[in-house]
């Protein structure tokens, strides 16, 4: 699905929210990723295969 240089993440990945956003819904507190992932403003994810990834802190390093 993603077409940047370098590829952005996949779904699987730990580093997923790092996709590019393709749709910004900030007024209903989602975005969906190039990769499918939508993210939610609760730091919540939903991945494409459906299955729910809870609100979480990012890692930071």
């Amino acid at each position: 699905m993603c077409s940047h240089i370098p590829a952005c993440p996949t779904a699987d990945s730990p580093d997923r929210e790092a996709a590019h956003v393709v749709a910004a819904h900030p007024e209903q507190g989602w975005s969906l990723l190039c990769n499918a992932v939508v993210v939610f403003d609760d730091t919540g994810d939903l991945l494409p295969d459906g299955r729910i990834v809870g609100p979480h802190r990012p890692v930071t390093t």
